[in-house]
């Protein structure tokens, strides 16, 4: 089942979600890294770092916030690790971190569509990310990653 959150849109712009096959490979994924972080704790975030890994491969990689919106691993952007970015919002306007704590809260998982920068780029086009319910060293958080649909 592909479960939408945040699908409220302007009027001139329609966004694409993302083939099934890339949905089915990115919630594999995070459920694989939820069981990962449940086993080895935060000393699986060194795993999820390395580029060309089975965790982190072209624009694919994961993130985990806690359920306060601080976000405790990025591996494509590690200068937001530390921060509370709960009431960010892309270019949308779209607090999206909030809709990761609310998907997960209410459903345990599910996909939220924002506007983000690739890496390496600065300009945001659309993001779908899948998120799921975790724990990190005894704490309930959020993994996910996601996929760029434009």
């Amino acid at each position: 089942m592909l479960l939408v959150i945040g699908l409220t849109l302007p009027a001139f712009r329609t966004r694409s979600t993302p083939p099934v096959h890339q949905a089915a490979e990115i919630e594999a994924l995070v459920n694989r890294a939820a069981e990962a972080l449940e086993d080895r704790g935060a000393g699986a975030f060194g795993e999820f770092r390395r580029k060309g890994s089975v965790w982190r491969y072209g624009d694919v990689y994961l993130f985990v916030i806690d359920m306060k919106g601080i976000v405790l691993f990025n591996a494509a952007h590690p200068n937001r690790e530390g921060h509370d970015l709960l009431d960010e919002r892309d270019a949308d306007r779209k607090q999206f971190h909030r809709d990761f704590i609310e998907v997960v809260d209410r459903f345990g998982s599910g996909w939220v569509d924002y506007m983000f920068p690739k890496p390496g780029q600065s300009v945001p086009t659309v993001k779908w990310s899948y998120v799921c319910a975790t724990h990190v060293a005894g704490s309930d958080a959020v993994i996910g990653a996601g996929v760029y649909v434009e």
